[in-house]
């Protein structure tokens, strides 16, 4: 069944050193690679662990010594330690790579197959992560710059040509920088990877890529977007090499885009949009203080219908759901309903439907609204969150913003925004609510702002939705009621 995985599975909680290395060693040997975000408590570890079942292990020592408690799990056979320069010791059963490379026979039993598995496990954005199963040479074409080949002479006519090194500055845990990895990788280019060990440090970042002579480098929205800008705004690089960034994972929003073009107005923004389940579906291009709307979808992205029966054809007023065909992953690991759910058959067609909410636009290209599951109904109305941090994050004094919604006995749900602000800005709930009702709907403004030092962000630089919504139902005794809009329908207050 397509839910299924008969290959042994070894899990890696590892940092980027060697990541690339592990992955085609798995590969290698016939076993499905795992990514485990290192970044999850010793809880959420276990149980992810327990819904993997991985015969082995791959970690970093001192990534073992956040994790002593609950590796290896009931059933792992094999841990293996990487040397990271850590003091701790390793694991009791670990055995170092350095002794398994040393005693490992350079000869292969068996030559792998183009159906052998992948799994990437979901950054569990909105709910507990999932284990997408891909077979690798669908994701090699659907993600990596990859081919159907005729032969394995294109493959080497293909690498020979070389280039500029791409700089992953996200971490390889996640789909969007493994794929800019390998991308590079099968495309014969050398490959720079950041250490993220530490929190993200930006000169380092700017002096790597000025240091290596990068063409491209990668990262993850917003969360890296503004650190960076502030940087180039800083101090100055020779960067000259540099053609593009790509960034995915995470919204980007136009301001950073504008302000980045600023700074390097020779570059061109490579905005990627996928997922775990669909890969990389479309990119927008924005280069010379142009910043794009929508997406150019690759091969096989399209979208349905909102009741998910029909393909959409360019054009169509309708709101549907971004999909894909053609090269899309099985299913997700164990789950039956999920993978029938994510991955219906349309038109006689199997499809992967994500679940953002996306049009057809006449031109052919996409045009996303948010993830379905992050839509508040409010008072009758569909609020996409997306749009509103859209607007949020735009204005000169916000940081960062997250929108949810919450339970309200007037509206059914009301929408709240976690704001964080530059700390010399003088931000009024009044200025927020302004800067929302003027760029749109006014129920789609929030009915309150919550002011944090700053908003939780997952290891990938995805939000964290749950901790948000958590937040926004820790509501203020005192609340402050601001004068309501005259339009009625969506008065506002603070906590």
């Amino acid at each position: 069944q397509r839910w299924e995985c008969g290959q042994d599975r070894i899990a890696l909680i590892m940092y980027n050193d060697l990541y690339p290395d592990m992955v085609i060693g798995c590969l290698k040997a016939r076993t499905v690679p795992v990514n485990v975000n290192h970044h999850y408590s010793p809880r959420e570890i276990r149980e992810l662990l327990d819904y993997v079942r991985p015969r082995g292990i791959i970690y970093h020592r001192s990534l073992g010594a956040r994790f002593a408690d609950v590796l290896p799990p009931t059933g792992t056979e094999l841990l293996i330690s990487i040397d990271d320069g850590s003091a701790v010791p390793r694991l009791p059963k670990a055995i170092s790579l350095d002794d398994v490379l040393a005693g490992a026979s350079p000869e292969r039993e068996d030559a792998g197959s183009p159906d052998d598995l992948i799994m990437m496990c979901t950054g569990g954005t909105t709910g507990r992560p999932k284990g997408v199963l891909w077979r690798q040479s669908d994701m090699y074409v659907s993600s990596m710059v990859g081919a159907d080949h005729a032969s394995v002479t294109e493959i080497h006519d293909k690498v020979a040509g070389g280039g500029q090194p791409w700089f992953a500055v996200s971490p390889l845990m996640h789909a969007a920088g493994m794929w800019t990895a390998f991308a590079a990788l099968c495309a014969g280019l050398p490959v720079v990877l950041y250490d993220d060990r530490n929190k993200l440090d930006v000169r380092s970042v700017w002096e790597t890529a000025e240091r290596e002579k990068v063409g491209m480098m990668t990262m993850v929205g917003d969360a890296y977007a503004g650190p960076l800008i502030e940087e180039l705004r800083a101090r100055s690089y020779d960067l000259s090499s540099l053609q593009a960034i790509g960034t995915g994972g995470a919204a980007t929003n136009a301001k950073h885009k504008r302000a980045l073009m600023e700074c390097l107005p020779h570059i061109t923004i490579i905005e990627g949009y996928g997922s775990s389940e669909s890969g990389n579906m479309a990119f927008g291009h924005s280069r010379e203080g142009n910043a794009s709307e929508t997406f150019q979808p690759r091969e096989g992205a399209t979208v349905v219908s909102a009741d998910r029966s029909r393909f959409l054809r360019p054009g169509e007023q309708e709101v549907g759901w971004a999909a894909r065909t053609g090269r899309i992953p099985l299913g997700y690991f164990g789950d039956p309903e999920a993978t029938q759910r994510t991955f219906p058959e349309i038109d006689g067609r199997r499809v992967v439907v994500p679940g953002d909410r996306a049009s057809l636009e006449a031109d052919g290209t996409i045009r996303l609204f948010g993830r379905d599951s992050l839509v508040v109904n409010t008072g009758g109305e569909k609020v996409f969150v997306e749009e509103v941090e859209e607007v949020l994050r735009a204005h000169p004094g916000v940081v960062d913003a997250l929108v949810v919604g919450r339970q309200s006995e007037r509206w059914g749900q009301e929408v709240v925004a976690l704001v964080a602000t530059h700390p010399d800005a003088d931000l009024s709930r009044d200025a927020l609510y302004a800067a929302c009702t003027t760029q749109l709907a006014h129920f789609k403004a929030p009915k309150a702002f919550i002011f944090v030092e700053r908003i939780e962000r997952l290891g990938n630089g995805k939000p964290n939705y749950r901790w948000a919504k958590e937040r926004a139902g820790q509501r203020d005794p005192v609340t402050a009621l601001v004068p309501s809009d005259p339009e009625g329908s969506h008065e506002h207050h603070s906590d």
